[in-house]
Formats: structure tokens, C-alpha cells, sequence
């Protein structure tokens, strides 16, 4: 009888292997898009706020699997993940990214506009402020959720309350994914452990705690 539990490789070399043999036989992403994941590794310090290419293969998935047309991200950075997006809905859809800092969403639309990406629109501002006023013409297919951690629940409340049932201008479409990014945080949502955080990193294990219950 197998256990209820969730088994890790023998090794850490072995995990690796894993992902890169996992990496390989996985759809991957056009040659911009990991050309430009390299150039940010290489160039900036806080690279690390940008989801992996690995994953994004699996958000390209998700996407292509729903045939989503429109994609809500809360958390844009410089706009990495919001062109993986909108190559996966294709120049007949459409991408609309939240973005708390202006000098993030103008590097962003820098790098969309040198890439020719034309599908995509960046609403710079709190996302807590910012998210309740869209008002978009057809529902989003799937939200992306990859911001300040301490909003997660506040996003999820707003992005539900305006999805309700009969609602003439939903958010969300029934049936839409709610993706989000960052919900165990290495693990230490199940469990911190003897592990010590500074206050602003436990708030982070907090809010992402009361954002999975939330979800139950």
C-alpha cells in the first residue's frame, strides 16, 4: 500500500536530471523568450522575482489545454512570464499583466515592443486598487497570480467577488484557472521547523497560508 506522503528523489543530482530530462521532452518555449529569460539571469540581481523556463513550459500547457484566449497575470516584473502568455493564446488573444512598479512595467513593454508582441497590456498600480476596476470584455480564460505575497488573499477575494453567478461582467469565466505562484514556499508553509525568518518573510508564510485555506 503506498503512503500518503510526497517522495523526494535519492539525490539532488538526481532531482536535477529529472528536470532537465523532464525539461527536454516537454513542449518548449521560442527562442525569444528563453533568449530574453538568459539576458535577465545574466544582467539583473532580482532575476530571481522571474518564474523559471521549466515552469513556464507548464503554464504554456495549462493554457494551450483550455484553449485560453485571455490571461489576467497579478504580478508582471519585467515581463517574462506575460510573453510566455501570449504565446500561448496566440496574436488573437490577449494579455493583461498588473504591475505595482512603473520602472518594471516600462521594461517590460520595452521588451515587448523589441520582440514585436503586440497582444499584451500592463495596468500599473496596487493591484488591490488596480484589480477591481477592470472591466473586461469577455472574462479572463486563466489568472496568474505571481505578486507580493501578503496580497494573495486579497487577490483571490476580489478576483471571486467579482465572479459571481449571473454577473454581467465577470472577472473570470466558469471554470477559469486560478494559477499562483510561490503557495508552499520551499515548504515552510507545511512546516517551518527550527528554520528563524525575518518579520516581512513570516508575513509571507502567513498570508500564503490563509490564501491556501482560502482555497479549501
Amino acid at each position: 500500500m503506498k503512503e500518503n506522503e510526497t517522495p523526494l528523489y535519492a539525490t539532488p543530482e538526481l532531482g536535477r536530471k529529472v528536470t532537465e530530462y523532464s525539461e527536454q521532452h516537454s513542449t518548449p518555449l521560442p527562442k525569444h523568450i528563453t533568449d530574453f529569460h538568459a539576458s535577465i539571469v545574466a544582467n539583473r540581481n532580482d532575476s530571481n522575482y522571474m518564474s523559471s523556463n521549466f515552469q513556464s513550459q507548464w503554464n504554456y500547457v495549462l493554457a494551450r489545454s483550455i484553449g485560453a484566449k485571455r490571461v489576467l497575470e497579478i504580478g508582471v516584473y519585467v515581463g517574462y512570464s506575460a510573453m510566455v502568455w501570449s504565446h500561448a493564446v496566440g496574436p488573437e488573444g490577449r494579455v493583461t499583466g498588473l504591475e505595482f512598479e512603473s520602472k518594471y512595467a516600462k521594461l517590460a513593454n520595452d521588451a515587448f515592443a523589441a520582440n514585436s508582441i503586440n497582444n499584451i497590456e500592463i495596468v500599473v498600480g496596487p493591484a488591490a486598487e488596480t484589480l477591481p476596476k477592470l472591466n473586461p470584455s469577455e472574462p479572463y480564460d486563466i489568472v496568474f497570480i505571481d505578486a507580493d505575497k501578503t496580497g494573495y488573499p486579497g487577490y483571490l477575494k476580489q478576483l471571486l467577488e467579482g465572479s459571481q453567478p449571473g454577473s454581467t461582467r465577470r472577472l473570470l469565466r466558469p471554470g477559469a484557472l486560478i494559477v499562483s505562484d510561490n503557495v508552499l514556499r520551499r515548504g515552510l508553509v507545511a512546516d517551518l521547523g527550527d528554520t528563524v525568518l525575518e518579520e516581512d518573510r513570516l508575513k509571507h508564510i502567513v498570508a500564503v497560508r490563509e490564501f491556501n485555506k482560502f482555497l479549501n
